[in-house]
Formats: structure tokens, sequence, C-alpha cells
């Protein structure tokens, strides 16, 4: 449906789950608020420029859950164990209750549900042994910013921490392709059973194979890289299950 992204059912569904979502969340935060204030006095929020769609600068926001003398924490991807991050902090990752605070970045327009991660400026890829390559410089990286970022998706959801970007630049096409209400409505039904499982900071894939079954066999209309470790087909084969 390639109206979806600009669709006031898109919207619609944005405000109505993050006007809820916020009204429901409140007592919560004002306890995480609270969790974080007794452990170490730090603030309570942290703010960050992120790219969003046709390349405009938002300021994202999170539950602080990192050192508060930490050099540019969320500059650089850490392992799962890093010892930067606060007692309290771990629990928020864990859960993704870290990332409460952006339903006012839903609210207010700059993200959505449901859409391509929003990135870093000038973050750059490391998995390249022995070089560096700028985010900007990946094919499919302009394309991912024709649509409004989001807060979960096909790449958050079914690809491995480790996947290398360009990887999760081609997932991110394919579902700006595919996507419609109903898979945005059941990637929101998904995150939220990794949230209740404990599993939003897990490096690993995330979602059982038992929990969603693709075919394999289709041929995609993006060229993937199948592997058992990184798992690209069967997540772009999870997204054509539910749209063919």
């Amino acid at each position: 449906m390639r109206d979806y992204q600009t669709s006031w059912t898109k919207r619609l569904f944005d405000l109505s789950l993050s006007m809820l979502g916020l009204a429901a969340s409140a007592p919560l935060c004002a306890i995480i608020a609270i969790g974080i204030k007794m452990e170490d006095g730090g603030p309570v929020f942290y703010s960050q420029h992120r790219v969003g769609k046709g390349g405009a600068r938002f300021k994202i926001w999170k539950f602080r859950s990192m050192n508060p003398k930490s050099i540019e924490p969320y500059e650089v991807l850490q392992s799962h164990n890093d010892k930067r991050v606060t007692t309290v902090g771990r629990i928020l990752r864990t859960t993704a209750m870290d990332e409460l605070p952006q339903l006012w970045n839903i609210l207010k327009g700059d993200m959505s549900f449901v859409g391509p991660r929003p990135l870093v400026p000038a973050e750059i890829d490391v998995h390249c042994p022995g070089e560096i390559v700028p985010l900007e410089k990946i094919p499919g990286y302009e394309s991912r910013h024709r649509v409004t970022p989001g807060l979960t998706g096909l790449a958050q959801i079914f690809a491995s921490r480790d996947l290398p970007r360009r990887q999760k630049f081609r997932l991110d096409l394919l579902y700006i392709k595919k996507q419609c209400f109903l898979t945005d409505l059941w990637f929101v039904v998904l995150t939220l059973w990794i949230t209740l499982r404990g599993r939003c900071d897990y490096p690993g894939r995330k979602i059982s194979r038992r929990l969603v079954t693709p075919p394999l066999t289709a041929t995609p209309s993006i060229e993937l890289h199948s592997g058992r470790r990184t798992g690209e087909t069967w997540a772009a084969g999870a997204l054509r299950e539910l749209t063919d």
C-alpha cells in the first residue's frame, strides 16, 4: 500500500496509540524517574539528535540508562554487558522502558510506531574489517529517509544486532514496499511480546521461529543475503507471509 505512510490511517494509528500509551504509562514513568534519581542523582532523561523524514533533524528522548559521567554514551554500540549501564538502566533496556519518552516523539509526528530506525547524524558502520563507512554511503540510506522513522520495525524485530547495516537497510526498504496497517499492527504486537519476555536488549534473534514460520523459498523483491547467523531472508519471509 504505497500511500499508507502519508495516509491519515497511519497518522491516526500513531496518534491514538501514543496518547493511550502516554496516559497508561504515566505512573510507571514516575516510578522510573524516581529510580534513576535515587541510584546516582543524575538527570532522568537523555536527548540526542536523530535524522528523520527527508533528512530533517529532531531530538529524540529516552530515560537515561547509563552513567551520567560516560562520554558520548550512545554514540558507540558496546557489548551486551556494557559496564556503563546502570542497574536501573539495565532493567530499562531489557524491557525497552527506556524508550517510553519516545511516545512523545510519536505524538509530535517526529516518529511513527513502525518504520526504519532513526539514525544518529554522522553515524558510521564499523562492521567492515579495517574500514569505516559513513552510513550515508550505504545503498538505501536516502530511500529509507523518505518515510517517517519508527520505534519498531522489521529490522528492529527480526534482525540480530550484529547484522550489517547494508542488510538492515535492505530490510527497511522491503518494509517500505510492503507496509500496510495490518503489518504495523502485527509489528506492535510482536514488540509487546518481546518486551514482556524481557528480550529487547538481546543481541541475537528476539522472535522464535515457532511464533513466525515464513516461507523462505519465494523470491524477494529486493536482493537479500541468506544465512543462519543473520536470518535476513527469514525476516523478509516473515513480512511476505503477512502481506502477500
